[in-house]
């Protein structure tokens, strides 16, 4: 099974469509529910939530996925009945294959109980109609139009006397969500350096500024105290969220004292030092915190 224990738990969504030709005087017989084995609209429809969720059991490598909601609906029109499968789970994979699975076993419900009296049944093309929850709901915040940057704190990088992982896998982490990165910039623990280095950025244009390291509780961590003199406006979910996602993975990561928020336009989120600090905060809030630059250029909201 692939490994979504990174993945932060969101609402997630999908609805699967396919449906079932018959002849005209099956389809008769369905609206008036009735069937030589009885009404079979009403038998497919819990034939399909129970199989939406056992998903994982039918699917090998389909995660088991705690369901809020099923819904199966049915159309019976002149030559057929089409059935559409609702999924919705708060979880950190989607409910695709369950909504797919809901609506081809209530499909396969409904020959099944009509096969008696139609030899000409036919089981249409299961396609999914839509999904809702997942990072490609962001996937055109960014589209080329946000400059980014890293500033990596460390007296021992700096110094050379430590590599550093966390900037590249920042950089990384932004230009695969399409963010233009201007590059990775190593300082020491002086918190005025850090505020120099942060205007000068916000004053080049750049939309979004991530630092890592200097968020913690050591005597020479000041990069929250630099980043708040340039923050106009917090943004604390950010950081609420951030925190919690790494709690929930090391209790250490209530120790990090992060802040995010605007200077104009620009964006400062501070990172922890650590690449795993930094890969475990970014699951959390990434790209979902993509958004903000749209609603900064003065978009709305997405529609529910």
């Amino acid at each position: 099974m692939r490994d979504v224990s990174r993945k932060p738990t969101t609402l997630r969504t999908a609805r699967a469509v396919t449906s079932v030709t018959m002849s005209p005087s099956t389809a008769d017989q369905v609206r008036a529910g009735q069937g030589p084995k009885g009404d079979p609209l009403p038998v497919a429809r819990v034939a399909g939530i129970m199989a939406a969720k056992d998903t994982a059991r039918l699917i090998p490598f389909c995660h088991p996925v705690r369901l809020d909601h099923v819904a199966i609906e049915f159309q019976v029109g002149a030559d057929r009945v089409d059935i559409a499968c609702t999924a919705v789970a708060v979880e950190r994979t989607g409910v695709e294959m369950e909504a797919l699975a809901g609506a081809m076993v209530a499909a396969l419900t409904v020959y099944d109980m009509l096969k008696p009296i139609d030899q000409e049944l036919v089981i249409g093309e299961a396609r999914l109609e839509m999904k809702r929850g997942g990072k490609s709901d962001f996937a055109d915040d960014a589209a080329g139009k946000v400059r980014g940057a890293v500033v990596v704190v460390s007296d021992s990088t700096a110094a050379g006397t430590r590599r550093d992982e966390s900037g590249p896998a920042i950089a990384a982490r932004m230009a695969d969500a399409g963010v233009q990165v201007q590059g990775i910039t190593v300082l020491p623990d002086d918190p005025d350096v850090v505020e120099r280095e942060l205007r000068r950025l916000i004053k080049a244009g750049v939309h979004l500024v991530f630092t890592s390291g200097g968020t913690g509780l050591g005597p020479r961590d000041k990069t929250v105290e630099a980043a708040r003199r340039v923050i106009e406006r917090e943004a604390p979910g950010i950081s609420e969220a951030m925190r919690v996602h790494g709690f929930l993975r090391t209790p250490r990561a209530a120790l990090s004292r992060g802040v995010a928020g605007m200077s104009g336009r620009t964006l400062i989120v501070t990172l922890p030092g650590s690449t795993r600090g930094v890969q475990e905060s970014l699951d959390a809030v990434w790209p979902a915190l993509l958004h903000v630059f749209p609603m900064a250029r003065g978009g709305g909201h997405p529609p529910a």
